[in-house]
């Protein structure tokens, strides 16, 4: 008897991770990318060609960027779509920093919004790939 409580409230608290599962729908891409040409960019501060990177549905929910450029250098970049969890608002600032700093999608996950991730660099490559062609 002495072993059954605990076992029971363990037993519970294990399966409640189970309950609260939401399985994932995968990863879908939506839009595609439309290159337009603003005379402000998201900072305000500068003008260039202002470009929508595709629209990724991940399974945390909607991903997209507008992505700046000042001749080919990228000077600014804004999430239009992202998911509403407390991961992605932190990660948001690290994967604009490295994105600047890189000048291109290829930039590392940051940990613990892997989804969130790989739906911007994949929304950043379809408005780098715009401004290219």
């Amino acid at each position: 008897m002495k072993r059954a409580i605990p076992v029971l409230v363990l037993s519970v608290a294990g399966l409640i991770p189970i309950w609260r599962y939401e399985p994932s729908t995968g990863t879908t891409t939506v839009a595609t990318p439309t290159p337009t040409t603003s005379a402000s960019a998201s900072s305000g501060t500068s003008s260039g060609t202002v470009v929508k990177g595709t629209l990724i549905q991940t399974e945390k929910g909607p991903v997209q960027v507008e992505v700046t450029f000042a001749g080919d250098k990228i000077t600014a970049v804004r999430m239009l779509q992202q998911p509403n969890h407390p991961q992605t608002a932190a990660a948001v600032p690290k994967l604009i920093a490295e994105t600047l700093k890189a000048q291109s999608a290829k930039i590392d996950t940051v940990s613990g919004a892997t989804i969130t991730s790989t739906g911007y660099r994949t929304s950043l490559q379809a408005a780098i790939d715009a401004k290219a062609s």
